[in-house]
């Protein structure tokens, strides 16, 4: 990662304009590029600089699970032994039907879960399924797991600078 430089207004101005998700068309850094008025080079350049700089952490689309068919959504938690976590958690979110893993503390003795992984599918049986084979692969290194199912669907947004803020 490079040392990040400070945001100019370009920048600034193309958080906000990006902030909510690319334009969702053909060509969306050329339609960026059109309302910032630089050229599309310039608005890759700047995206990736200051995703080299960890000024943004990605840039990728985060579809809605439920319009495209997968209403199951299941928060898979395990309990995985911790010397070795970062391989079988490697492992987990290496498989193509998870979405999102990743490590967190215990809170014992009400929580002994410390590996999370996100499994979505077009009904709870296929998303039960997915998690055996989650199971099948940490095998004996995982003590328990449980799935907690989403009840609603909860708007996600990360942070949001506004158009009329300074700095």
């Amino acid at each position: 990662m490079t040392a990040p430089t400070a945001p100019d207004e370009l920048d600034r101005r193309l958080v906000i304009a990006t902030q909510a998700g690319l334009p969702l068309v053909p060509r969306p850094y050329d339609l960026l590029a059109e309302q910032l008025g630089v050229s599309a080079a310039e608005v890759k350049a700047r995206l990736a600089a200051m995703l080299d700089t960890g000024r943004i952490r990605r840039i990728g689309a985060v579809p809605n699970h439920y319009a495209i068919g997968y209403t199951a959504n299941g928060m898979s938690v395990w309990d995985v032994d911790d010397a070795r976590i970062a391989e079988l958690g490697a492992a987990v979110g290496g498989l193509d039907f998870v979405t999102h893993c990743y490590e967190r503390p215990r809170a014992l003795p009400d929580w002994p879960y410390n590996l999370f992984a996100m499994v979505h599918g077009p009904d709870r049986a296929n998303v039960i399924q997915r998690i055996d084979e989650i199971a099948a692969l940490l095998g004996p290194a995982c003590r328990q797991h449980d799935v907690l199912f989403s009840s609603a669907i909860l708007k996600k947004t990360g942070l949001r600078i506004g158009a009329d803020a300074s700095g």
